[in-house]
């Protein structure tokens, strides 16, 4: 069995990666609003319903990056939470 200090060190790296993660998942949700913009420059004026799809299913793409951001703050959270006890 693992010591506390190896369970914590353990955990340390993990939630490093997660910091990692996070900050891939930021630069996305950066990289989709040039995405937005640069296509309602393109498309501007157009009424078709294509456009329409693409534009909402961008902001459908950021809501869900956005929700993935906010459940890996939860879970730094909660693992903190958990070394703290040990």
């Amino acid at each position: 069995m693992a010591s506390v200090a190896e369970v914590k060190a353990a955990v340390d790296a993990a939630l490093q990666q997660v910091s990692e993660g996070q900050a891939a998942i930021q630069a996305a949700r950066e990289k989709l609003g040039e995405a937005q913009q640069s296509l309602a420059a393109a498309l501007d004026g157009s009424g078709h319903d294509a456009v329409e799809q693409a534009h909402a299913s961008l902001s459908q793409a950021d809501n869900s990056l956005e929700e993935c951001m906010g459940a890996t703050a939860q879970a730094v959270e909660q693992a903190q939470q958990y070394t703290a006890i040990l």
